[in-house]
């Protein structure tokens, strides 16, 4: 398990309906963003990959995925920067298989 709901449980104060819409914004959320993203980097639009990058990442950190929140924040500064395309496109690989694969775990954990 790649995620951890610490933050989401201590902003929801017991409250189980908040963690649910939580996970439910998440799963809706940022695989469109992550989508998005894929079709930035792609079109070559660095500010959008910039945006995007900034969008994923606090929902990303909510659910204390820190590597995954590193490399948002990676490609976010270099879609900013107007760094090589070649960089992000070799970073992206990670920050997907990580969004992808909690949104799977999250799926499965909350039958949703």
């Amino acid at each position: 398990m790649i995620y951890n709901l610490d933050k989401v449980n201590e902003m929801a104060e017991g409250d189980q309906d908040f963690v649910t819409s939580v996970i439910s914004v998440f799963l809706e959320e940022v695989p469109e963003d992550l989508e998005a993203l894929e079709k930035a980097i792609e079109g070559r639009d660095y500010e959008n990959v910039y945006k995007l990058a900034h969008k994923i990442k606090p929902n990303v950190d909510l659910l204390g995925m820190e590597q995954t929140r590193a490399t948002a924040l990676e490609i976010e500064t270099m879609g900013k920067t107007t760094a090589s395309m070649s960089d992000i496109e070799a970073k992206f690989p990670l920050l997907k298989k990580d969004v992808l694969q909690v949104v799977a775990e999250l799926k499965k954990d909350f039958n949703l």
